[in-house]
């Protein structure tokens, strides 16, 4: 048998981001849309030609399969046939056909995808995707590419098989384990590349009670917070990720006895260490912690790291606007997970067969102190303010959802640094539609944790006043905080609008943008549709406003 890799598109922590210049969209034949794929997939029809077989394929053979009617690609080892695939594709055969007979991995992940721009209510969208059919949660679904799903999923009928490969020399984990010392690796296990560009090289420990174990990370850092810490643990397997400045350092064990589900996290930022403590099924001692898994005590790029999911409960839901929801997700007892200001998680649903995923980021419970979640240690609640498309295919599937039920949640990701609050002074926000939710968690975090703050102005651009995310809630914060002007502006308001119309500007970023003095430390952070950032950014430079001032999110 062979193990289908589980990974989602994009591929993790790659940067699937679209230059203007990108490919155009072909036009799909009445029929050919990605729930036609799903349905073509479900029908039991032979897709590979092989009648069911799997296959190891040398590089001899899948050079061979180089033809429109004949066209196998390998993608991370993996071999697809795309023949029946082609007429599905948005990006039209030639852009399967590149890959033709070869290794298409770094294509797939070079993001040489499909740009598609629409005009949709007067704000332009875009999506990029190398193998997805058109479908999307946009208003404009029917022309638009969906970009969130994982493809090994799209593509598991046309699986051919599998890369063949030398053997692989497995290690003896015992033997292995043997060779750690208090979990520090030899340095030789060290790349010269790790070494010369990443932190010092992470170490762990672990000592235990008759009732408690306890998991010492030294990460040799003095910028480790809560926020730096992922664990999870199910039944017997332990694993703790710890963010690092741009790398991951990873402990995966099978622990040797069963703990309990609950359990706490401690961070000592002066010296940068980490406890995990393990409450005991049984008071009896370990003699070891347990047998390394995949990647245990290993320092790993975070762009090539690959994402975790774990299931979390739907707590509740509610109506902010007429087609936005605030969602409220409980993490599992056995995770301890809190996603840093400025960054996003995937969720994951299964819809029709296919695994589909799509980034959010995390926002408060609500941006007025009073109704705000408390800031415990194992924060077990996740916010998110998330806009229904009717037309669309993940957000409706969110909808349906019922208390109780259960969606996958990834691990964090962005390359947001709260450092670039440090003295700052004013801060600017320009969001558009939900690309708001990145600023809920700033705003909160710069009105009660930067002292050196002196304004705070937040310019939200909607299309008619009955889209404005808690505008009720932004009008009482800045009643009760001085330091905090809102203005908004409608692209599509009704007569009696009073206040800014338009689309975003030279001549409103003109008057917005003033320091509050002329050498003040400024930071603007702008979300948005893909149009409107990067219009945004580019008017922010014209601007003179520096590089190391502007940050944007992807909304």
């Amino acid at each position: 048998m062979l193990n289908v890799p589980s990974q989602s598109f994009p591929a993790p922590r790659s940067q699937q981001r679209v230059a203007s210049g990108g490919r155009s969209k072909v036009p799909l034949k009445q029929g050919r849309s990605l729930m036609d794929w799903i349905r073509l997939t479900k029908s039991g029809k032979d897709l590979t030609g092989l009648k069911g077989r799997l296959i190891e394929v040398t590089e001899e053979e899948l050079k061979k399969h180089n033809k429109k009617d004949d066209c196998w690609i390998c993608i991370r080892g993996f071999v697809y046939n795309v023949s029946p695939y082609m007429e599905y594709h948005p990006g039209g055969e030639d852009e399967l056909m590149r890959a033709a007979g070869s290794d298409g991995t770094e294509l797939f992940d070079q993001n040489l995808t499909l740009l598609l721009r629409l005009e949709c209510g007067g704000a332009v969208s875009s999506r990029c995707n190398l193998f997805l059919p058109g479908s999307s949660d946009s208003p404009a679904s029917a022309i638009q590419v969906h970009r969130w799903v994982n493809y090994e999923s799209m593509l598991k009928e046309c699986l051919v098989g599998r890369m063949a490969i030398k053997p692989a020399v497995l290690k003896d984990y015992r033997e292995e384990e043997n060779k750690v010392l208090n979990g520090m690796l030899p340095k030789s296990q060290v790349t010269d590349t790790l070494a010369k560009e990443g932190p010092s090289y992470p170490s762990y420990d672990w000592f235990q009670t008759n009732s408690l174990v306890t998991i010492a990370i030294y990460t040799k850092q003095k910028d480790i917070n809560l926020d730096s810490i992922i664990v999870d643990h199910q039944d017997d397997s332990f694993r703790a990720e710890t963010i690092i400045k741009d790398f991951l350092y990873l402990i995966h064990i099978g622990l040797s006895h069963e703990v309990q589900e609950d359990f706490s996290v401690r961070v000592v930022e002066s010296v940068g260490k980490i406890e995990i403590v393990l409450k005991k099924k049984e008071n009896t001692s370990w003699d070891f912690l347990g047998h390394p898994l995949e990647n245990h005590n290993s320092l790993i790029p975070r762009k090539d790291a690959g994402l975790y999911y774990r299931k979390c409960q739907l707590i509740s839901k509610e109506n902010v606007t007429h087609d936005t929801r605030l969602f409220c997700l409980m993490l599992p007892p056995s995770t301890h997970l809190q996603v840093p200001i400025g960054q996003h998680v995937y969720l994951k649903l299964p819809i029709t067969g296919t695994e589909i995923v799509k980034p959010y980021t995390p926002v408060s419970g609500s941006l007025l102190s009073e109704f705000k979640e408390p800031v415990l240690p194992n924060n077990k609640y996740i916010y998110f303010l998330i806009k229904i498309y009717h037309t669309g295919l993940f957000t409706p599937e969110l909808d349906r959802l019922q208390i109780g039920d259960f969606v996958s949640v990834s691990s964090p990701e962005g390359n947001f640094k709260i450092s670039k609050f440090q003295e700052l002074e004013d801060l600017f926000l320009l969001a558009a539609g939900t690309g708001f939710t990145p600023m809920v968690k700033i705003l909160n975090y710069a009105l009660t944790d930067i002292p050196s703050l002196r304004k705070v102005k937040l310019m939200f651009f909607n299309k008619t006043e009955d889209d404005i995310i808690w505008r009720s809630q932004l009008e009482k914060l800045a009643f009760k905080d001085k330091r905090l002007d809102v203005e908004f502006v409608l692209s599509a308001p009704v007569s009696e609008w009073n206040g800014k119309q338009g689309h975003i500007s030279p001549a409103l970023l003109s008057e917005f943008l003033k320091r509050n003095l002329d050498k003040s430390k400024v930071l603007v952070c702008i979300c948005g549709p893909v149009p409107f950032t990067e219009q945004g950014v580019r008017l922010l430079q014209d601007l003179n406003f520096s590089k190391n001032e502007i940050h944007s999110f992807t909304a």
